[in-house]
């Protein structure tokens, strides 16, 4: 098999050993080769938009050098790079690490310590476009969509929308999180009242909303307020 038919695979996880472990499983299958590997979040964003043609897949770990360094590296490439895969491994199985690895457009997510041909197995789903989610990745994600069915939004449909978010939009909601009312934002940001009452408009049809509470309220039930902490 030649090179250019073998699934391109790059390896993020930082622990030496276990990267060295997966790169060996890896190169080990006649249908795949390990093209680069990284310790650390932003090494793997670089290597991927350093790459020319870009990996298939990525093997990704998610805590690296902080708690969600491969679910913030995982966003920057999927928005950067949409052809690249993103396959997350971890040994934290909470809904809430599930939903925000899988919300960054992720498509497959396995747990550490695995039989090495479900691992493999994993890498060519992905690689084909027939990802089946482990079971516990389906019955979390399963559980969300049941919890969001009341406003009648699912947490893609949401996550979609902040994707399209103006910085002036980001910001105003994260004011509203920090429960400043239209006056207050209005200082805040140095703009005429009725600029902020307008772009709050723009955010209400956005997410289909009649006030600014209903948005306010999904973004925590969603536990999603970290997307606009202040950078």
């Amino acid at each position: 098999m030649s090179d250019k038919d073998r699934i391109q695979i790059m390896v993020a996880e930082d622990i030496e050993l276990l990267r060295e472990d997966f790169c060996e499983t890896i190169n080990m299958e006649e249908d795949m080769e390990v093209v680069g590997s990284a310790g650390r979040g932003d090494e793997i964003v670089a290597l991927v938009d350093g790459a020319d043609p870009k990996p298939d897949v990525i093997l990704m770990d998610v805590e690296m050098e902080e708690l969600d360094s491969g679910i913030k590296a995982a966003q920057i490439i999927s928005e950067n790079h949409p052809s690249v895969k993103v396959v997350f491994m971890t040994a934290h199985e909470t809904d809430e690490m599930i939903q925000a690895g899988m919300s960054t457009g992720a498509v497959d997510y396995v747990v550490k310590g695995c039989e090495s041909e479900v691992l493999l197995s994993h890498i060519r789903r992905a690689y084909r476009d027939e990802t089946i989610l482990q079971s516990q990745v389906q019955r979390s994600v399963m559980r969300e969509f049941s919890r969001l069915q009341d406003s009648e939004r699912s947490l893609l449909f949401f996550i979609h929308n902040v994707s399209k978010l103006t910085n002036a939009e980001r910001e105003i909601i994260r004011l509203l999180l920090q429960k400043k009312k239209v006056r207050e934002i209005a200082e805040i940001r140095g703009v005429e009242i009725v600029t902020v009452k307008t772009q709050i408009s723009g955010l209400l049809y956005k997410f289909g909303c009649r006030r600014t509470k209903e948005i306010v309220a999904l973004i925590q039930k969603m536990r999603l307020e970290q997307l606009f902490l202040e950078e």
